[in-house]
């Protein structure tokens, strides 16, 4: 009997993988997607855009004319930086936040992963230390982890990262004789912790960056998302020269083009040009071309206003069922994108808690997701874009009592132990 046959897990191949395959780790989100799609719970695990308000019907019309019209060129290979027309029209999505951007220097990629994993492919070493905010986005952690990079998290708080531990970090990694290759930073609603960079904080951290020669990779996919629509000035516009950015349409737009962007330096842009090449030849032309017609033809600035009301609408939920169902707890209050971020009463773990709560019917993110190290553990991400405010009410409904039966079950452990000591 083969070992098909038998229906072993065994791994013919154990011994042949490269090292950094040993690296590769599943996503706590992704391992998710088995329960939250099931329709009885509630998920406020995955950040998922609502594209529920898109215009649907014209799209269709659009991908038809599309198709009929440019067929020929749509379905064919194209350039590895990007088709001229989607970079020009890049550029003025990027003017939306103030970004005086060159077409030239843009490079379209599929999706932001795809840029954030290609200027990583070029940069680090194995060991090569990479500055990560703490908390940080788990995609670039799987993807630092991959490259095994030695990711030292920075502190943050209601302002961005801390600049006095960003100097602590750089001057105890380079004490060890390590090479700080970038700064990894999500300055605008961060994910996962809710917060934006200050105006002052960027303009102090991108002083140290030039002073300790750090480059920045600045990530944007939420910078439009401002509740109120406001922008703050991004990274590269302060110092063009040090940071490489990376922009997407999967939160602005819709995610299954998988259409995302790096603005970059011109010697950085020609490296991330042949890089991509050798990873995919060329981005979809189908998307690209489907993505410029959009921006020409439809309200795309009030598509996303629309967006900003809608989800301002979601966090508002989010708040007060926190505020009414969970005041043990405390979180951060975003002003635009997707995440708020819980710090649960003392002696709680997210990630033992999880089994329990999707039991109750409910999901979330444990806060050892968005850390290379052993952290997080009395903290939750909870995303409110998906679902409906009834839903997220409901889900935090849920979320109270599986927190409320763990802070019982805390107490009484407690009790048991006192009594231990006092025999």
């Amino acid at each position: 009997m083969s070992v098909r046959e038998k229906g072993t897990h065994l791994d013919l191949w154990q011994g042949s993988y490269a090292a950094r395959a040993h690296n590769l780790r599943e996503s706590e989100i992704r391992a998710l997607f088995s329960v939250v799609s099931r329709p009885e719970v509630v998920s406020l695990a995955g950040g998922m855009p609502n594209i529920h308000d898109l215009p649907l019907a014209k799209l269709a019309i659009s991908a038809q004319q599309l198709v009929l019209e440019h067929g020929e060129q749509a379905m064919q290979y194209g350039g590895g930086q990007g088709w001229g027309p989607l970079r020009e029209a890049i550029t003025e999505v990027m003017a939306e936040e103030g970004i005086h951007a060159n077409p030239d220097n843009v490079v379209v990629t599929t999706g932001s992963q795809q840029a954030l994993d290609l200027v990583t492919q070029l940069f680090i070493e194995p060991g090569d230390v990479i500055l990560a905010e703490s908390p940080s986005y788990v995609g670039a952690l799987g993807v630092f982890n991959a490259y095994q990079a030695d990711v030292r998290h920075i502190a943050v708080d209601e302002q961005g990262i801390i600049p006095a531990d960003f100097v602590r970090t750089v001057k105890q990694a380079r004490s060890e004789g390590k090479r700080i290759k970038y700064l990894y930073t999500i300055p605008n609603f961060h994910n996962p912790a809710g917060v934006s960079m200050s105006i002052p904080r960027r303009q102090e951290l991108v002083e140290l960056c030039r002073k300790y020669r750090v480059l920045i990779l600045e990530d944007n996919p939420y910078g439009l998302l401002g509740f109120e629509g406001q922008t703050m000035t991004p990274l590269v516009e302060l110092a063009p020269d040090l940071v490489v950015y990376l922009g997407s349409f999967s939160k602005i737009f819709a995610p299954g083009f998988r259409i995302g962007w790096a603005y970059a330096p011109p010697a950085v842009r020609d490296k991330l040009v042949v890089a991509s090449e050798s990873a995919i030849l060329s981005p979809s032309m189908v998307g690209q071309m489907a993505i410029q017609a959009y921006l020409r033809d439809y309200d795309w600035r009030g598509q996303i206003d629309s967006y900003r009301q809608m989800y301002r609408g979601r966090r508002d939920a989010m708040l007060e069922a926190l505020a009414d169902y969970l005041p043990e707890c405390r979180w951060t209050i975003p002003e635009g994108g997707f995440y708020t971020w819980l710090t649960l009463p003392e002696g709680l773990d997210s990630k033992d808690m999880l089994t329990r709560a999707v039991s109750e019917l409910v999901a979330y993110t444990p806060g050892t997701a968005f850390y290379a190290s052993d952290n997080g553990h009395q903290n939750i991400r909870l995303a409110f874009c998906y679902p409906p405010e009834d839903e997220i009410r409901e889900g935090v409904r849920r979320l109270a009592k599986v927190v409320h039966r763990e802070m019982e079950l805390v107490k009484l452990f407690a009790f048991q132990q006192k009594g231990h000591a006092h025999d």
